[in-house]
């Protein structure tokens, strides 16, 4: 099912404003003066009041022809710690390297996993972008979740429980506290659908969201340049595995790594 975008965030301006917003509306859905917003958002994570917990989750990686997808779960400090926030695809990767550790400086807790190529090939995109998201908030302490571990280590800087006054006596945090702000429409395979809210572009609108998909996007950038020492000629480090014409002139002359996605065919090759 795909949901739109709720309306009280139809009108934010900056990411900043609508991280407040949406925080706003975790402890108080009444107070954004949507109530109709709550069929995206059930009473679970409501009633949880001014305990809930944002998180932002966003991935990168979906349409490369090689190597993997990048998720990233990310909690703020606070909702204004950074107003230069915005959606990864807006920054120049200068901007986004300068940025990078201030973002880990910003967020109280945050994980960054990862789906493999062959995974990608296994279950699809989709899936496999679930997947990553959801090793993502296993490493930040999300109950239930039994993932395997990525192939990537995962990189994780401190977890639910201990932001979470409601955390439970084996030190993850209870499903109610939590509000995970999905980029995009659709709800992650998986994880309970009362504590999700899709935010359609909420790369632009949500900070939080904002912040995840900065560390994904540096994070997948810098393995792939790893992936063109590796793969010499290739051009991974300017293309980060897109079907630019010059990824695809390499992959004529030189044929497919193993980081190619045997599951995506460029009609052009």
């Amino acid at each position: 099912m795909k949901f739109k975008l709720p309306a009280f965030l139809e009108n934010v301006s900056t990411p900043v404003e609508g991280e407040v917003a949406l925080r706003k509306f975790a402890a108080d859905p009444a107070s954004v003066g949507c109530v109709d917003s709550l069929d995206l958002f059930a009473s679970a994570a409501a009633d949880a009041g001014k305990n809930v917990i944002v998180v932002g989750i966003d991935e990168v990686g979906r349409g490369p022809l090689a190597g993997p997808v990048v998720a990233c779960a990310a909690v703020l400090k606070a909702p204004d710690i950074m107003p230069e926030l915005n959606d990864s695809k807006k920054l120049t990767r200068p901007k986004r390297e300068a940025m990078f550790d201030a973002v880990k400086d910003a967020c109280a807790c945050y994980a960054i996993a990862s789906a493999s190529v062959a995974e990608i090939d296994e279950m699809n995109i989709l899936e496999a972008d679930f997947l990553a998201m959801r090793r993502a908030l296993q490493a930040l302490g999300l109950p239930g979740l039994h993932e395997t571990a990525p192939e990537i280590p995962v990189e994780v800087k401190g977890n639910f429980a201990s932001l979470d006054p409601l955390s439970s006596p084996n030190g993850s945090a209870q499903e109610g506290s939590l509000l995970i702000a999905v980029d995009g429409n659709l709800k992650i395979h998986g994880i309970p659908a009362e504590i999700q809210m899709p935010i359609v572009k909420g790369d632009g609108r949500i900070a939080s969201i904002s912040a995840a998909s900065i560390l994904a996007k540096v994070f997948r950038d810098r393995y792939m340049d790893k992936l063109e020492e590796k793969y010499p000629g290739y051009g991974f480090d300017k293309h980060a595995g897109y079907g630019t014409k010059a990824h695809l002139d390499a992959i004529r002359r030189l044929g497919q790594t193993p980081e190619h996605r045997k599951s995506f065919h460029p009609k052009s090759l």
